[in-house]
């Protein structure tokens, strides 16, 4: 089955040429030119990635993805947009977005960061000396096997997914069972014991694992 992907974009040759660059790839897009278009696109349909630009008609991208999350939407999300200050991206962040890709760009490199988040989705991935099996949630460190507890493993197939991409408080916060700051802070202090992952907090931004 295709992957689906929601494009909000509203400048039409640009996605147009997206449309054709991802569909040549074998995706199915919808194309929304406004932020009230893509809100409906969500509702009527479930998608596998959302590609929203910030600055579009109605309600704008960043807002839009806010009130997905807060609808427990949990799609993963790439921004592309000509805000290029740190506020915006950090606000993109925020609201839940995975990757931000500033304008102008390659189409080509969309293309790229489209295919390996969804190349992620299954097959083992290898960072450092730890290697991890999406499909049997199965994690060895130095070719031996480490068990990980439910929470555990949670919070490290986000950062494993998401490798140099910030993950938003948020996000880390849904994989507790009682989600409190001090029961994340202690979460992720375990986590960096036993997977030796090196875990940074981005004060006000989230976290990340380069």
């Amino acid at each position: 089955m295709k992957k689906r992907i929601l494009l909000l974009e509203d400048d039409s040759i640009l996605g147009q040429t997206l449309v054709e660059l991802l569909e040549a790839e074998g995706y199915a897009v919808t194309l929304a030119r406004s932020g009230d278009e893509a809100a409906d696109a969500s509702y009527e349909d479930v998608f596998d990635l959302y590609i929203f630009d910030i600055n579009v008609p109605d309600i704008n991208g960043l807002e839009l993805l806010k009130s997905l999350r807060e609808a427990d939407d949990k799609t993963p999300t790439i921004f592309i947009s000509a805000l290029v200050d740190l506020g915006s991206i950090s606000k993109a962040f925020a609201v839940g977005a995975q990757d931000y890709i500033k304008k102008p760009f390659f189409p080509e490199e969309l293309l790229i960061r489209v295919n390996a988040k969804f190349a992620n989705v299954d097959a083992t991935i290898k960072y450092k000396d730890l290697e991890y099996n999406p499909k049997t949630k199965t994690l060895k460190k130095d070719a031996k096997t480490i068990a990980l507890g439910e929470v555990q493993e949670r919070l490290f197939s986000l950062f494993i997914r998401n490798i140099s991409q910030v993950i938003t408080q948020d996000m880390l916060l849904d994989c507790l069972e009682k989600p409190s700051l001090s029961a994340l802070r202690v979460a992720l202090t375990k986590l960096k014991q036993t997977t030796g992952l090196n875990i940074k907090n981005l004060r006000s931004v989230g976290y990340i694992v380069e």
